[in-house]
């Protein structure tokens, strides 16, 4: 009896199941309209950067998407792979190039900087300030100076305490007033400081973590063979604890990527920031369903890629696999 009535069960739940993502399907094929996100295509990508200039923030866009299929599915051995993290660590500034423009490129406001470039640069600017402050931090904590330990021990709570939204806001309004007269940094970095000081207190206990599980033999064989502190520390140490602490750093990331969104608020048109000054257009009014499914996808494909990416650095941290 128990028997005919689960298969009865899963029976109904898959019709239920199935009757659901058809008729999902029939929607999003024929019952939308997705002219709201057709026609806003460049709005979404670049913002209101100013038209004839417009390539060189698809140009930046283009140049991540090609690096990411290199990385996860071109060659893994040869020089190629010794390229890979040149290639990343360059990412960053030619992209700021880019769009910020000088040395040859016309220059371009903050105030035009919008889209999906925009979430990029706050993404990568701010995960590129909160790495290595995350470390300082982690290793400020298991200090045995009592003054560093406890400065690093009261910020990381600090800023755990505090919801990003304040950080945000606090970055955004009361930072100018800490500046020296004639000093102005604009809304970007302001931005991208105030994600990294956030970001950083949680690297830091992810970094923490990954510390503890180094075992103490690790140290005390560096000190047999006659490694110095600092030594034991880059070449034992960390890259240990970067191996473990891996995919809570990707959580982090994927996290400081979906948390940009919340600069909308604040006026800067990233993703988020588009959407609604769309939806606030007479001619796109009642296009939620549209609007709000397109963000989801690229937030997706976004983080999925970020996901792809560290999966395939931990195979490549790890040598057994990596050697396969």
């Amino acid at each position: 009896m128990n028997r005919w009535l689960d298969r009865w069960l899963t029976l109904l739940l898959l019709a239920l199941i199935g009757w659901a993502g058809w008729s999902c399907l029939h929607w999003l094929w024929r019952g939308a309209d997705w002219t709201v996100v057709m026609t806003n295509l460049p709005l979404y990508a670049v913002g209101s950067y100013p038209e004839a200039e417009r390539w060189r923030p698809l140009l930046c866009i283009a140049a991540v998407v090609v690096l990411i299929a290199i990385t996860l599915f071109g060659p893994r051995q040869g020089g190629w792979r010794r390229a890979i993290p040149l290639l990343w660590s360059g990412m960053a500034p030619l992209g700021l190039w880019l769009l910020a423009g000088g040395l040859g490129l016309a220059p371009v406001g903050t105030q035009s900087w919008g889209g999906f470039s925009l979430t990029l640069l706050l993404t990568a600017g701010s995960g590129m300030l909160a790495l290595p402050l995350g470390v300082l931090l982690a290793l400020g904590r298991r200090s045995d100076l009592p003054v560093l330990r406890g400065s690093s021990t009261a910020y990381i709570e600090l800023m755990r305490a505090v919801p990003l939204i304040a950080v945000l806001f606090f970055g955004q309004l009361l930072i100018p007033l800490f500046l020296p007269p004639g000093v102005e940094l604009n809304r970007v970095l302001r931005a991208v400081l105030a994600f990294a000081l956030f970001a950083a207190a949680y690297i830091a206990e992810d970094v923490r973590g990954g510390l503890q599980a180094i075992p103490p033999t690790q140290r005390e064989a560096a000190m047999v063979l006659g490694l110095s502190p600092r030594q034991t520390l880059q070449l034992v140490v960390l890259p240990q604890a970067f191996r473990v602490a891996l995919p809570s750093l990707t959580n982090q990331a994927v996290g400081l990527l979906q948390n940009t969104s919340l600069m909308a608020i604040l006026g800067l048109v990233e993703l988020l920031g588009i959407s609604r000054s769309l939806l606030a257009n007479p001619a796109f009014i009642g296009r939620y369903l549209e609007v709000y499914i397109w963000l989801a996808a690229v937030y997706w494909l976004a983080c999925t890629a970020m996901a792809l990416l560290a999966r395939h650095l931990e195979i490549q941290l790890d040598p057994v696999r990596s050697a396969r």
